[in-house]
């Protein structure tokens, strides 16, 4: 039987008895009332009638108010007859109270009329005994039947609060379970409901339908192995090692580049942890240290030096994490990482070739400078001869031309320095003002010559910090100079240094042109010089500045606004 009817004729039924009860209450009420009101109005109006008339009767003298009131119930009680035998009592009262008024006196007829209306009495008596019982007799059979009525009612919605809810939800819950395994992919899941209802059509589409999603699946797996098939070949033979990662760090695959350079097989490395194959393999250990680093995500890290290929070879990591939004859901889900390694072995090399000629060019070009710079200070001597304004005025051109390419050169050699990885650091308790003092005598002679003061701010007890002090006077001289280079005359420049928790901050700020913002993330790369600014300079001093500073395990930076000046400034630990 389909759920529809199934429902239609259990609460159709129970509707059906409950308009029964009801209908069979309201006849036995009815019932009961209406033999109430005949007992009240036949029977007791007509007791209440004769025992007015036998008071009257029982009055001395037996006047005529008495009468009167006699035959006013009397009267009364014609209307209200409704016995048998009633109305013959009720006429000898009549005809014995009409011989009484002629003779008040006659002591007989009084006795007459006290039989007849104690008769009269009997009689109603009588009438509501059996009415009584009558009206027992209904009360009894509508109790049975109300109650009869009333239980089926209930044994009806009994069964349906049992059997209903669970005919209902219980399909349901098992439909819903097995569309949970069908989401989970186990295309094998069937619905097995017994009978020809809703309930069975319906497991008989999703029957149909997980079978073709079992067909379908199958049918495309050999499609999903030949497309994985494909991938693997691609990443075997790729160049770059690639590894990658389940969300659980198990190794999925690992390119054969992956496979020499750890020096680890296919079966040793392949379907294990990841963390297990890092303690006992530097590399790997290398390779997984920013992997919980969500600021590494595509990042590109600093390159990694690997003997591979029977030679040093250079690597650079990147780490990307693989997110997807699972369908029908909003947020996104990691399922997983891919290492890979880019091999710029050819780049750095070419980097070192480059390194190593510009430091020797430059240590070639500083002999001869010297020399230029010492012939130039013996042209200036007097005892040489005297020279003239126009050849003073060369020497003093040359001079400044030679002093400039003394400073390249120096630049030059401190940025091989830097790329070579060299840099020799002598970090020592040091004092601060020392250094700032140092560098602003250095610089003075050329913040006179443009009328530039130089104002230093300080407090009187800072503590000594942890620099190389040759390395970081060389930076506040670089940076103090290009504030004073991009200062207009006759202006500040403010030089200040400050304790911050355990950091010591140097700072110097000018009030030139500034920097746009869209330069200020490239102010610190090599060779970049603000695009329109017509001074001179190599684009090195703030590169060498930066790399110095973070060898020293600082941070530089700059917050500028064009139009208004500009604030270098560094932080060196205590």
């Amino acid at each position: 039987m389909k759920i529809k009817a199934k429902l239609i004729s259990g609460v159709g039924l129970l509707f059906a008895l409950i308009i029964l009860l009801a209908a069979m209450s309201g006849f036995y009420i009815t019932s009961l009332k209406n033999d109430s009101n005949n007992i009240l109005v036949a029977n007791y109006n007509t007791l209440e009638y004769a025992r007015n008339m036998m008071l009257a009767l029982e009055e001395k003298p037996f006047d005529s108010n008495s009468q009167q009131l006699f035959e006013a119930n009397l009267k009364k009680q014609k209307n209200n007859v409704t016995e048998n035998e009633e109305l013959e009592v009720t006429n000898n009262i009549q005809l014995h109270f009409n011989q009484l008024k002629s003779k008040p006196n006659e002591t007989p007829l009084t006795s007459l009329i006290r039989k007849d209306i104690a008769k009269l009495m009997e009689l109603n008596m009588l009438a509501i005994e059996r009415k009584s019982s009558i009206a027992q007799s209904t009360a009894d059979e509508a109790v049975l039947r109300i109650s009869f009525t009333g239980m089926a009612c209930f044994l009806i919605a009994f069964v349906l609060l049992v059997n209903l809810p669970g005919n209902i939800a219980d399909p349901i819950k098992n439909l819903t379970n097995s569309i949970k395994q069908i989401a989970n992919q186990n295309y094998k899941e069937r619905v097995h409901f017994e009978g020809h209802n809703e309930y069975g059509e319906l497991a008989q589409s999703f029957n149909t339908m997980a079978i073709k999603l079992e067909e379908y699946a199958e049918s495309k797996l050999d499609k999903i192995i030949k497309g994985k098939k494909r991938i693997e070949t691609l990443i075997n033979n790729m160049h770059d090692p690639v590894i990658g990662l389940d969300e659980d760090k198990n190794v999925l695959f690992a390119n054969d580049e992956a496979l020499k350079i750890t020096g680890l097989k296919s079966e040793e490395f392949i379907g294990k942890k990841i963390e297990n194959a890092a303690l006992n393999n530097d590399l790997v250990r290398d390779l997984i240290k920013d992997l919980n680093d969500a600021n590494n995500q595509g990042k590109k890290n600093k390159n990694l030096k690997i003997f591979a290929d029977g030679k040093e070879s250079y690597f650079e990591k990147e780490i990307i994490d693989i997110n997807i939004i699972p369908t029908g859901e909003s947020e996104t889900q990691l399922i997983g990482h891919v290492i890979m390694l880019h091999n710029v072995t050819l780049f750095k090399e070419l980097d070192i070739a480059k390194t190593n000629y510009i430091g020797t060019v430059s240590h070639e070009f500083k002999t001869p400078i010297s020399s230029i710079k010492m012939s130039l200070a013996l042209l200036n001597n007097q005892k040489i001869g005297q020279l003239n304004p126009e050849q003073k005025q060369l020497l003093d051109s040359i001079n400044d031309d030679s002093d400039r390419l003394l400073k390249i050169t120096g630049e030059l050699l401190n940025l091989a320095q830097v790329e070579s990885g060299n840099i020799q650091l002598t970090i020592k308790p040091t004092d601060p003002m020392g250094m700032i003092q140092y560098a602003m005598d250095a610089i003075k002679t050329q913040a006179s010559q443009r009328n530039i003061k130089l104002q230093l701010s300080y407090h009187d007890t800072l503590p000594k910090v942890m620099a190389d002090s040759e390395k970081t006077t060389w930076v506040l001289i670089n940076l103090i100079a290009n504030a004073i280079r991009y200062s207009y005359d006759n202006s500040t420049v403010y030089v200040s240094v400050e304790q911050i928790d355990r950091t010591m901050k140097f700072a110097v700020k000018d009030t030139g042109i500034g920097i746009s913002d869209r330069y200020k993330n490239k102010i610190f790369d090599r060779y970049f010089r603000v695009p329109g600014t017509l001074k001179e300079g190599t684009g090195l001093g703030l590169a060498i500045s930066k790399e110095f500073i973070e060898a020293q395990g600082g941070s530089i930076g700059v917050e500028s606004d064009l139009g208004i000046g500009s604030t270098f400034f560094f932080t060196l630990h205590l």
